[in-house]
């Protein structure tokens, strides 16, 4: 399927993509998927020569699709705006180092930009033994995922978000204003701010990939090793936003709840491997008693953003308004 394309001409892409590859000609395109609320797509272009038999373009032409919940306002524009500047600044950040990060990412071979108007041009992780999306994962596959987690946090823990989301993931308070508006849950709606003062004051703070959601990893053949795409939200933040938005987007109410200290203790455990392996200083007990208590705080966090989103989401379970009810009396008594 060919490409539409606005400011820039389909002959410079492919001119582009020829150089940063190496290869000799492009043989065809696919679409794999469109963005969100229709800001453009991905595609898989495969190529004749070079190195690589494929690349993944992920081409971004804003405009105002109709958004699935109706949130269709000028700052909803502008923070999809934004988050694809912050991703490109992220990959454009990443391109001398994506072979040693400690979790893996995509190889990062170009960015063009002209205006809104953007193009990534990444390594395409199915021809790399990422070719595994899950809707459900077996213990071995959330550990992949939580051991990815754990070893993103502990890279960048300390690093300052140049170049992108001062406070990372798509629900920050700040970037939802509308959305805490519309909360009909008034103690919530009062305890918003402390929630995330909580989460953006402790001592510890990382980078968070801002959308860790299951879908957004891919799974090599066995399971046992993933890659994370959709840098669009990544940003300062305490590491436990990213491990609660997590286990929430793939286990539910009394699945999560069960699982929730074998997931905390288990992601920690990784914590601390992955600060050795970087020859950290930090202290990873430290972190995790600065952290640990800050799990529950996180999913109260996101728990307030979909109650004002979207109402009546299956998301919004019992086990959820129970931790946020927990969470808003123990602010409340500190």
């Amino acid at each position: 399927m060919a490409a539409k394309f606005l400011a820039v001409e389909i002959e410079q892409v492919d001119s582009f993509i020829l150089e940063r590859t190496n290869a000799n000609r492009i043989t065809n395109r696919i679409e794999v998927q469109s963005l969100w609320s229709g800001y453009g797509s991905i595609q898989r272009v495969n190529l004749d020569g070079g190195e690589f038999s494929s690349i993944v373009v992920k081409h971004v032409q804003p405009g105002r699709g109709a958004h699935p919940r109706g949130w269709n306002t000028d700052l909803s524009h502008q923070r999809k705006l934004k988050s694809y500047q912050v991703e490109t600044n992220w990959y454009d950040s990443q391109k001398n180092n994506a072979g040693d990060n400690l979790a893996r990412i995509p190889v990062c071979f170009g960015t063009q930009r002209e205006g809104d108007e953007v193009f990534l041009i990444l390594e395409d992780l199915d021809a790399s033994d990422f070719a595994g999306r899950r809707s459900l994962v077996n213990q071995s596959e959330w550990k992949s995922c939580v051991r990815w987690l754990a070893a993103f946090h502990a890279e960048y823990l300390g690093v300052a978000p140049e170049g992108l989301w001062e406070n990372g993931t798509y629900w920050h308070l700040e970037t939802r204003p509308d959305e805490l508006e519309r909360l009909d849950d008034h103690s919530l709606k009062k305890a918003a701010l402390a929630i995330d003062t909580k989460l953006k004051t402790n001592k510890f703070q990382s980078l968070v990939h801002g959308d860790s959601k299951l879908a957004n990893f891919c799974f090599n053949s066995d399971g046992t090793r993933v890659a994370a795409v959709d840098f669009q939200y990544v940003g300062g933040g305490c590491g436990m936003k990213d491990l609660a938005y997590f286990v929430g987007s793939c286990f539910r109410d009394e699945d999560a709840e069960e699982i929730e200290v074998e997931v905390v203790n288990y992601y920690f455990a990784e914590f601390r491997k992955s600060l050795a392996r970087i020859n950290s200083e930090v202290s990873g007990n430290e972190v995790e008693e600065t952290w640990r208590p800050l799990y529950r705080v996180a999913w109260a966090d996101f728990h307030r953003f979909m109650k004002g989103w979207s109402p009546g989401h299956w998301k919004l379970s019992d086990y959820s308004e129970r931790v946020t009810r927990e969470v808003i009396r123990n602010l409340s008594e500190a």
